[in-house]
């Protein structure tokens, strides 16, 4: 039976309309949402440099804090790390802040150790509708046996027509 078999005897709820009275505020409000405001505090701009270490190994150039910053503005607006060291230098720049950038491999090698934000891995990676997250590998082999599955009556008629003498015409 058709869905719309008793249309005409349902009830029908009307579509609610909305009247926007204040459009000057309406506008603005919109506007507001896409900005962006960045700040660093004085105690964050006086602790970006890290204290200088007194075991042995090379002196560090950024603190924890300058770390922790840069990946979680990696983790918000879920970039790479080579475009998290340019939205850094750029922020810098607009602030016009005399601060030294970190660059992509010293923020893949402090993360290791540092607890920061992670993007979600749903963002990364696709998932299953049971839920589990699939390997980059996994997804690479079973698309491959998925190919060969769709050509494999492809192959059965070239061998078939090989055999036979057959010529299959494209």
């Amino acid at each position: 039976m058709p869905f719309k078999a008793n249309a005409a005897r349902r009830h029908h709820i009307p579509k609610q309309r909305y009247r926007v009275t204040n459009w000057a505020e309406y506008d603005a409000a919109l506007r507001q949402r896409g900005s962006l405001t960045v700040w660093f505090t004085e105690e964050a701009i006086a602790s970006w440099r890290a204290e200088p270490r007194t075991t042995r190994g090379g002196q560090p150039h950024y603190s924890a804090l300058a770390i922790r910053t840069a990946l979680t503005l990696r983790a918000v607006f879920r970039l790479a790390l080579r475009q998290t060291e340019g939205l850094i230098g750029s922020i810098f720049q607009l602030l016009g802040l005399d601060l030294a950038v970190p660059d992509h491999s010293t923020l893949s090698r402090r993360a290791e150790r540092l607890e920061v934000p992670k993007p979600s891995p749903s963002a990364r990676s696709p998932v299953s509708p049971a839920g589990r997250q699939h390997r980059p590998a996994a997804l690479w082999a079973r698309r491959v046996a998925d190919r060969e599955a769709r050509h494999s009556h492809t192959s059965i008629l070239k061998r078939f027509c090989s055999q036979c003498g057959h010529s299959r015409r494209a």
